[in-house]
């Protein structure tokens, strides 16, 4: 084995590794957020959670890709343990459509594809639908030029006797398994692990028997991925990692018994319906072994999701308002992958919003009872709060300077603008709590009256703010005219208070101090409900913000 046939060996494997990161990315760039929806939509039960999986990998060509996103929507919560595990099932399946593709000869239309990638890439100005599939092809194009590099090399290994020696020094069963394992969990993908076997048995350096156990290692090998991903995740993310763990495990000791004990009349039969092409018969038993594993273990999926608890004890520590300067869901401590990226930070904008609401009553329950405690929980809360629109904006920079999902790259200008209207909100509450503390330091007081109508005008941005941040966490304008009435009613309401206020001044029902913060209070819960309601109009597409601006009765179409 000369260095030119090594450095073309290691060649073909950098192209093919480029080629099925192209088509992945390519793939998630062009319609990851649509792919989400599915994902999310129907995995309602753990059949039809398995039928997405199998398309979806089958689409993306990454059982590792897939399960990854998996971990990371139940790390988000987008997804029950028992919709994940349906899914999971599926990629297993999905993810042999690779090397199906792969034990077919397309190597040689390998640069029309190439050819016809780079051209539309290169010379279109727009990023439309056809240039995103072109650089789909292109990907693919890479994948099977690295394929036909690959091939090439290793039909000059099949002469070097010390090759040769060293493939049939491989008899152990076991060691096989090992081997399998180990290359998989170093390259990280199982489609790349068996192409490679598959082109081995095709050019005669590996027998099919000891081929069979290889494949075993590579389904194990497949869960380093995900293990890997949801090592800083949730419990229930280390959980759906340990489902596809458990699964190739499980499922690899049950087809290493059935091998052990018939792995003749097995590869008889594979040979029989692959016409004896050891490629096919390579890929026909990675399919076959995926299928059989999954009829076996689907009616045992609640128990297998069961065992996961077992194997991964206890709950997460709540974070609540108490527990200062802490990321929930994104961060370095949290699961990173660009297809939840936007949608973790939704998460924690929607904890950030419900903290300053939360900040805002109890800044209000501070004016009214003088209470000292409920004021210097509002100063710490608000520190918290200045905390999360500090990291958030930061990392909303990082994440768009990655690769993300169309859809997630628009949605990014709109989301720092919301991390910056809940901060406002909070510093309208922390001047409420100031209002409070000078009220008590100056023993300041307030009519009956004046208490009744603070009630009435917190109520209606409680209201708001409720339905505001709902519309933004669940991207739904189902509240719509509510949000838009509130606002106004609002604005209205400050200026019946601002009348009722200066009555009472002029019949000396109240000090000029005390009108003083009574104004300051109004004129921030208007504030509250004006950055309220911009939450709420950051997931409306320009059309429809311009016609609810408009306070139109049509009913906008939401993104």
């Amino acid at each position: 084995m000369n260095a030119s046939t090594l450095l073309a060996l290691f060649g073909g494997l950098g192209l093919f590794l480029l080629g099925m990161s192209m088509m992945s990315e390519s793939i998630e760039k062009a319609a990851g957020a649509k792919l989400r929806d599915i994902l999310e939509f129907f995995t309602k039960n753990t059949f039809t959670g398995m039928i997405v999986g199998l398309v979806f990998t089958a689409i993306i060509q990454s059982s590792s890709a897939c399960t990854v996103m998996v971990v990371s929507f139940v790390n988000s919560g987008l997804m029950t343990l028992y919709q994940a595990a349906g899914v999971i099932f599926g990629a297993n399946i999905g993810t042999t459509v690779t090397a199906q593709l792969v034990s077919f000869d397309l190597s040689k239309y390998a640069p029309i594809f190439l050819l016809g990638g780079v051209l539309v890439v290169m010379f279109s100005k727009k990023q439309n639908t056809f240039v995103k599939l072109a650089s789909i092809l292109m990907g693919f194009g890479v994948l099977f030029t690295g394929l036909d590099a690959m091939s090439s090399s290793m039909a000059g290994l099949k002469t070097d006797p010390r090759i040769i020696d060293l493939f049939a020094s491989l008899k152990s069963p076991l060691l096989a398994i090992v081997v399998g394992t180990v290359l998989t969990a170093v390259i990280q993908s199982s489609s790349v692990t068996v192409s490679i076997l598959l082109l081995m048995c095709k050019e005669g350096l590996l027998g099919l028997p000891i081929a069979m156990f290889i494949l075993l290692g590579c389904n194990i090998g497949a869960c380093a991925s995900a293990l890997l991903a949801s090592a800083t995740g949730t419990k229930d993310a280390k959980r759906a990692a340990m489902i596809h763990f458990l699964f190739n495990v499980i499922g690899s000791i049950i087809m290493y018994i059935v091998l052990k004990v018939a792995v003749d009349p097995i590869l008889g039969g594979l040979t029989a319906i692959s016409s004896g092409d050891p490629g096919r018969i390579v890929a026909n038993a990675h399919t076959t072994f995926k299928v059989a594993q999954t009829i076996m273990i689907f009616p045992f999926a609640k128990y297998l999701v069961k065992l996961t608890y077992l194997v991964v004890p206890g709950e997460d520590a709540k974070v609540g308002y108490r527990e200062r300067y802490q990321l929930k869901f994104i961060g370095n401590k949290a699961l990173f992958n660009p297809a939840t990226a936007v949608v973790n930070v939704i998460n924690e904008l929607e904890r950030m919003a419900s903290l300053a609401s939360e900040n805002l009553n109890r800044a209000m329950n501070a004016l009214i009872t003088l209470d000292e405690e409920d004021i210097q929980e509002v100063y710490e809360v608000e520190d918290n709060i200045n905390y999360l629109n500090t990291e958030i904006t930061h990392y909303l920079v990082k994440i768009n300077q990655m690769t993300l999902p169309i859809e997630d790259q628009k949605s990014l200008g709109s989301l720092f603008h919301v991390a910056n209207d809940i901060e406002r909100i909070g510093d309208y509450a922390r001047g409420i709590a100031d209002s409070a503390s000078k009220r008590k330091e100056e023993n300041l007081s307030f009519t009956k009256e004046a208490q009744r109508e603070l009630g009435e005008m917190l109520n209606m941005v409680n209201t708001l703010l409720r339905f505001a941040i709902e519309m933004f966490y669940t991207n739904s304008d189902e509240h719509l005219k509510d949000i838009i009435n509130l606002e106004e009613g609002i604005d209205e309401k400050e200026l019946e208070l601002q009348r009722a206020h200066v009555a009472r001044l002029a019949n000396q029902e109240c000090s000029p101090e005390s009108g003083m913060v009574f104004a300051d209070v109004t004129g921030g819960l208007e504030r509250i409900a004006d950055h309220a309601t911009n939450l709420a109009f950051s997931v409306l597409s320009e059309e429809a913000l311009a016609v609810a601006k408009a306070g139109s009765k049509d009913k906008p179409k939401s993104r």
